[in-house]
C-alpha cells in the first residue's frame, strides 16, 4: 500500500528474508524514532519497552501517566516526556481483541479447512499418529476448488500431457486432467 516498512528481527534467516523482499531491516532502538504505526507479531515479552516508547513520535501507534480511552480498544497515553501514544486493544492480539468480524465467505474458507484437517487426522492415523502436523496442501486446494466459482474465478484445466510433463500424480484424489493451475 506504498508504506515504508520497517523489520526488526532477532532470526538471521527471517532478517535475510525480510531484506530479499526489500524490506528495511533494523533493530527496535532505531525503528521506534522513525516509526508511526507498530505491531508487534510474537508472543514474546518486552518486544516494546517504556524506554522504546519515550523514544517514539507524538501520536505515535502502539501495540503498548494519564490514559484517554478514544473509543473501544484504542487508547491514549500522556508519557512523562509530554509526548502522546495511542495504545491498540491495551497491547493485545489486536486482530482478536478489536476485531469486528469476517465475512462468511472467509469464515467459510476457513470453517471448510478446519473440518478436512480434522476428518484427514481421524481417519489417516498411519499418515498423521498423535502429535502436532502440517497437513498437505492438497486440503487447502480442496478448499480453494471448491470456493472460487462462488467468485467467478474459472481455472484452465492441465491437458494430460502438461500434467504428466510436470511429473503431478497420476493416481489420488484427482485425476491427471482435472488438475488445474
Amino acid at each position: 500500500m506504498g508504506a515504508r516498512v520497517l523489520v526488526t528481527e532477532i532470526d538471521p534467516i527471517n532478517a535475510l528474508q525480510a531484506a530479499m523482499e526489500g524490506y528495511e531491516v533494523t533493530t527496535m532502538e532505531e525503528a521506534v524514532v522513525e516509526g508511526n504505526i507498530f505491531v508487534t507479531t510474537t508472543g514474546n515479552r518486552d518486544i516494546i519497552t517504556g524506554a522504546h516508547m519515550a523514544n517514539m513520535k507524538e501520536d505515535a501507534i502502539a501495540n503498548s501517566v494519564s490514559v484517554v480511552n478514544i473509543k473501544s480498544g484504542v487508547d491514549r497515553f500522556l508519557m512523562p516526556n509530554g509526548r502522546h501514544l495511542i495504545l491498540l486493544a491495551e497491547g493485545r492480539l489486536v486482530n482478536l481483541a478489536c476485531a469486528t468480524g469476517h465475512p462468511s465467505f472467509v469464515m467459510s474458507n476457513s470453517f471448510s479447512n478446519q473440518v478436512l484437517a480434522q476428518i484427514a487426522l481421524w481417519t489417516d492415523n498411519a499418515t498423521y499418529p498423535l502429535g502436532v502436523h502440517v497437513l498437505p496442501k492438497l486440503l487447502d486446494e480442496e478448499v480453494a476448488r471448491a470456493h472460487l466459482s462462488q467468485i467467478g474465478v474459472k481455472l484452465t484445466t492441465l491437458t494430460g500431457t502438461q500434467a504428466e510433463y510436470l511429473g503431478l500424480p497420476t493416481e489420488g484424489p484427482y485425476k491427471r486432467d482435472e488438475y488445474r493451475y
